[in-house]
């Protein structure tokens, strides 16, 4: 049955959607055991509603540059399942968005935002417009145009998107200045808001932060054991990345490397943070090979200068590895060279950045890895801790959003882990997140009909 669901997905599906049949396969193949157990999920053809978006929305996005020179961008919105509750995702703003893209992360998200608990289902936009490079004035009247036809198709309790690559604070703020002007409501209508109009504490910290509380219970629960003095691996030097090792290091881990599209760093100190935030953080794009300039004892590779499928940032020894880049940046002979150097925990940052042949050598191995779609869900989860505080009109204080924070991580922690068990699958936490996830899913589609 799969294998023919997955052959009709091909046909149906044109050849720049690759990274979503690869998602699509992943979670259908790992849920063998609950199709297994019942009937009912062939009889209300979950699998096949649950991989076809109940909307595909694309338009044309004009706006004038600061010499008043036209551009014409391509914008996206990818409304997959509201079953669980108002569809909920990111935007990205970054030239290699197309509709295969942000298909596979939304279909991603709907996973994720099943396994907080929380009601929020899935969805995931964004245009082809590039933000590296652009002034302040011409990202605004770029927001303000994408806002223009974005708007007649999100609202609080429809669709809620959020920010994602190429879409902090700043563009949020200019989206929902111009949603308010457009529609005439005060509604919280996006997150990740700026904290003066409704926006939630730790919005930009909470991805990373929710990684590291994963970790922290998986740890103690099934090894007995903390990130005390362990040596870790991230990649990556974006909003996550950043936010990964500033958690990991308060836990007394030792991140030794970071990385961005051109090159990686090697501090065999430890990362120094605040450096890194002066090349990397609040938008700043500056290249890690300064970061090798000012910290003695660091090593920078260039991407180029490094065998072909390998990467420099994964050819350290170490305890645990967070992939915290982008999609499929972790190769088969990355997990090699990490499984040979004594890793003994793979956690991903970001959506999907390891490719199937090296998960199976994880997994093969005794090493546990956990897939984005439990591990990085912290921010999705604040996400709908904003949506809450909007509704109320409450503000929530830095402690309370942290303590809900791990909270939430926990239990996705518990859940993924006890489902593994029961479908005899022990620490197989790809098997575990998506049939608990699949298994909430279901049973709404379930209860609404067809």
């Amino acid at each position: 049955m799969i294998e023919n669901i997955l052959a009709n997905l091909e046909r149906t599906n044109c050849a720049m959607d690759g990274t979503f049949i690869q998602a699509v396969s992943e979670v259908l193949h790992s849920l063998d055991p609950i199709l297994q157990s019942d009937t009912k999920y062939q009889t209300y053809a979950i699998l096949e509603r649950l991989i076809v978006p109940d909307r595909e929305i694309r338009f044309k996005v004009q706006w004038l540059d600061d010499n008043n020179n036209v551009h014409i961008n391509n914008g996206y919105r990818v409304q997959f399942n509201n079953a669980l509750g108002p569809y909920k995702g990111g935007l990205r703003f970054h030239s290699s968005v197309n509709s295969g893209v942000l298909k596979f992360l939304a279909f991603e998200q709907i996973f994720k935002n099943s396994l907080t608990g929380l009601p929020i289902g899935g969805a995931k936009g964004g245009s082809d417009f590039d933000p590296k490079g652009k002034s302040d004035f011409e990202i605004m009247k770029f927001c303000h145009a994408f806002m223009r036809e974005l708007h007649q198709y999100i609202g609080a309790r429809v669709d809620v998107p959020a920010g994602d690559i190429g879409v902090g604070t700043r563009e949020i703020g200019f989206l929902f200045g111009e949603y308010k002007k457009i529609t005439r409501n005060y509604d919280g209508v996006l997150s990740g808001k700026p904290y003066a109009f409704g926006g939630s504490l730790m919005r930009p910290e909470a991805t990373g932060y929710g990684v590291v509380y994963f970790t922290v219970e998986m740890l103690k629960e099934e090894f007995g054991d903390s990130l005390w003095g362990k040596v870790c691996c991230v990649s990556g030097a974006g909003n996550v990345a950043l936010h990964t090792i500033e958690k990991l290091q308060y836990f007394g881990a030792k991140v030794v490397t970071c990385s961005d599209s051109e090159g990686s760093i090697y501090d065999p100190n430890g990362i120094d943070l605040l450096l890194l935030r002066s090349l990397k953080g609040d938008g700043k794009r500056l290249s890690l090979e300064n970061y090798m300039l000012q910290r003695l004892g660091s090593v920078y590779t260039k991407k180029e200068d490094y065998p072909h499928e390998a990467h420099a940032v994964w050819s350290t020894p170490c305890y645990a590895a967070f992939p915290c880049a982008t999609q499929n940046e972790l190769t088969f002979n990355d997990a090699v060279t990490l499984l040979n150097n004594g890793v003994r925990t793979v956690v991903e940052g970001a959506n999907m950045p390891t490719v199937p042949e090296a998960i199976e050598v994880f997994q093969k191995n005794g090493v546990l890895f956990v897939p984005g779609k439990a591990s990085n869900a912290g921010g999705v989860a604040v996400s709908e801790f904003e949506m809450s505080q909007n509704a109320s009109m409450e503000k929530w204080d830095f402690d309370k959003v942290d303590r809900k924070l791990n909270e939430i991580m926990c239990q996705i922690y518990k859940r993924v882990s006890l489902t593994a068990k029961e479908y005899g699958r022990e620490r197989n936490f790809v098997d575990g997140a998506n049939i608990a996830a699949f298994k909430r899913l279901s049973e709404a589609m379930i209860l609404e009909g067809v």
